[in-house]
């Protein structure tokens, strides 16, 4: 499956805000590292619930990405949104393994101020999904 078509779906999922679409995206080994969290979380549930989370959190109606980087299985893209007030600026970086799967994701947020309201929003989502 081309890069394209990958990026395509993961635009989708963000597009749609759909957290059931992430089970057809996502390897079952997948892992997810966290700007918040020192470990990475492994494994499609638990890298699907993240990744809700970050849905209804980041990407909210202010989301967009500003910038894409893809080569190979890989692309670094970079986003901005305003989540009460605090502009964040961040980072996905998304690897695919050779079926086409998310195998590995990880999240970059600057500055000092985002990163405190993502940690406190994603906290009390979490709460609540889990």
């Amino acid at each position: 499956m081309a890069t394209d078509a990958r990026l395509e779906h993961w635009h989708e999922v963000v597009r749609s805000r759909n957290p059931a679409l992430l089970n057809q995206i996502l390897a079952e080994d997948a892992v997810f590292h966290s700007p918040i969290l020192f470990r990475p979380q492994q494994g499609r549930d638990l890298v699907a619930l993240y990744l809700t989370g970050a849905l209804h959190v980041i990407a909210n109606p202010s989301f967009r990405y500003v910038r894409e980087v893809c080569e190979g299985n890989d692309a670094v893209l970079e986003f901005e949104t305003e989540i009460e007030g605090v502009h964040v600026n961040g980072v996905d970086l998304i690897t695919w393994n050779e079926q086409g799967l998310i195998s590995d994701f990880k999240v970059m947020v600057r500055p000092l101020k985002a990163v405190n309201v993502v940690h406190a929003r994603m906290a009390e989502l979490l709460e609540q999904l889990s």
